[in-house]
């Protein structure tokens, strides 16, 4: 079966469709007239620009020229920063930022020659003037001549596929797609439209991937689990087969160096919409829900539940078994051992509710005083000479 819009090649390779020259990767729009979008290039954009663009109330010159953007502390007369709590308010007045995207609910005062937009919320704000900064990442066009597509892949025309990709027998991609170079992709794999596999990436035989789903480098999908028995002899471990497959839903990113390991039987599940930094590490047959944010060096053991909208912070590790309700939080560090109900916040290792977890760390704070006030009343138990009591 010829893949869809790629002509075979009798050594096993795809030729290149014509690959056309790649778009300007600065995104700027040089000779935008003023009052147009701005654009990203130093000194483009003045604070009335940025005003308009950012639906934003202006106080102060509509004339500053902008030419970068950076936090308070290290702004400079030509730079936008943000504000968007009180705490970054104070240090403003001593910041030599020519102007500032601020919060409404935030009270601040843009000062002699400098300017404050104001936004219902100032991250978000933040966010579409980083989309304009942010250059866009090179992207391969057309199927690289020097990729490899099985000849029963399923590849749409639309596709792009760089130097050094693999995709493997009976596989499907669908439209829009982009596999950079040194992808490699099993067999039986299902790639969802407008999804982006970064360079080094490896998806194993019969994952899913919806649609617009992001995998940084280096990431694995469908490794096998990590179960073993003893032998019968006891003399050694034998490998646990894992028979299942990896599904990753809509829009969920995975970082880089993440590895999710193939279900022992049935699969392995993220949902739509969560986002899992670098260097995750998740067991196999772990069900992840929708909208959860795992943040990098965390790892979970096999069968862990986690339930829509939960949060773990860096480093969090979760043993087996384990459900983790809706909307939860669990910070840094911690140890999970226990279930956790929904919304709750838990702390500490082994993790706790946070209220718990605190009054235990203050307790601790008093242990050296307590210990030399024990030694006091041992030593008088015993007949010895009573200390004088403490003042």
């Amino acid at each position: 079966m010829t893949p869809t819009g790629v002509a075979p090649a009798t050594n096993g390779e795809v030729p290149a469709r014509a690959e056309t020259p790649a778009s300007d990767a600065s995104g700027s729009a040089s000779g935008s007239a003023p009052g147009s979008t701005p654009g990203t290039s130093p000194g483009r954009w003045t604070t009335g620009e940025l005003a308009t663009l950012l639906r934003a109330e202006l106080i102060g010159p509509d004339n500053i020229r902008i030419a970068r953007l950076d936090a308070l502390e290290r702004a400079d007369e030509a730079t936008l920063t943000f504000i968007r709590d009180a705490r970054n308010a104070e240090r403003w007045a001593s910041s030599r930022a020519a102007a500032a995207i601020v919060s409404r609910k935030v009270e601040a005062t843009p000062g002699e020659g400098r300017a404050l937009l104001i936004v219902q919320d100032a991250d978000h704000a933040l966010i579409e003037v980083l989309e304009l900064l942010t250059p866009a990442s090179h992207k391969p066009t057309g199927v690289s001549p020097r990729a490899f597509v099985d000849p029963t892949a399923q590849v749409d025309p639309t596709v792009s596929v760089g130097a050094g990709a693999s995709i493997g027998p009976r596989s499907r991609v669908g439209a829009g797609a982009v596999i950079h170079a040194n992808v490699s992709i099993g067999a039986d794999v299902t790639i969802g439209p407008e999804c982006e596999l970064r360079s080094g990436v490896v998806v194993e035989d019969r994952c899913v991937l919806g649609a617009r789903v992001r995998l940084h480098p280096n990431c694995v999908i469908g490794s096998d689990g990590f179960g073993y028995r003893p032998s019968k002899d006891g003399a050694g471990l034998v490998k646990i087969p894992h028979a299942g497959h990896v599904e990753i839903g809509d829009d969920a990113e995975i970082g880089s160096g993440t590895t999710i390991d193939r279900g022992k039987f049935g699969a392995t599940t993220v949902g739509a919409g969560t986002k899992i930094d670098n260097l995750v590490q998740i067991g196999h047959n772990c069900r992840i829900g929708r909208s959860c944010i795992i943040c990098g060096c965390c790892a979970m053991a096999g069968s862990v539940t986690i339930g829509d909208g939960s949060v773990l912070a860096g480093g969090v590790g979760v043993a087996d078994n384990i459900v983790i309700g809706a909307r939860a939080k669990v910070g840094a560090r911690s140890g999970v051992m226990d279930n956790i109900p929904d919304g709750e916040t838990w702390v500490g290792y082994p993790a706790a509710p946070w209220k718990q977890t605190m009054r235990i760390v203050a307790a601790t704070k008093q242990l050296p005083e307590l210990v030399t006030e024990v030694r006091r009343v041992m030593k008088f138990a015993q007949g010895g000479e009573q200390p004088p009591s403490k003042s």
